[in-house]
């Protein structure tokens, strides 16, 4: 297999895209509970920040912060997409690859990673976490879409409801 160079900082903020293997599926929204569950099982034995997080029919984007000390988000991952899947009907459609190694298909294998450099990355990102289910056709409005961390900017005052709209004269992701 091949061996991932991965940027392993204790106690760093992280940007990850995670991805259903079957990007057709809306399992994420579907069983948003269980993704739930498995966020809050792996955080009481394995803590993290969510920082920011938006939950998509067939795949998700998150900024994580690990504690001092940790860098091991992989098993972070491995441990929720091992959760969700174990607790998730069986069905889906496998292929041998999968049914040899004994592992569900619900997931991709692999996520993407970013390293939060600085202030202005994590901005970025929280922007984009944010404008994703509009970006992808789910609404016409972020406030609309109920599986996001946009509601905790909109009540912590980071944010407003009309953040990014069209009636927003203050730019795209001005923060007031």
């Amino acid at each position: 297999m091949t061996d991932y160079r991965r940027t392993l900082i204790p106690g760093a903020t992280y940007f990850f895209t995670v991805n259903l293997a079957d990007r057709r599926e809306t399992l994420l929204v579907d069983h948003i509970d269980l993704l739930r569950d498995a966020f809050r099982y792996v955080r009481r034995r394995h803590p993290f920040d969510i920082d920011a997080m938006v939950v998509l029919p067939d795949h998700l984007h998150a900024i994580l912060t690990l504690p001092s000390g940790d860098a091991d988000f992989p098993l972070r991952w491995r441990l929720i997409k091992t959760w969700f899947s174990r607790h998730l009907p069986h069905g889906e459609h496998r292929r041998a690859s999968r049914i040899n190694e004994g592992e569900r298909g619900i997931w991709q294998r692999r996520y993407w990673e970013h390293l939060i450099r600085d202030e202005a990355d994590f901005a970025r990102h929280v922007d984009y976490i944010h404008w994703n289910p509009v970006k992808h056709g789910h609404v016409a409005r972020d406030v609309d879409w109920p599986y996001s961390t946009f509601h905790r900017f909109v009540q912590d005052g980071v944010l407003t409801e009309n953040w990014a709209c069209a009636e927003n004269d203050a730019g795209f992701g001005e923060r007031y």
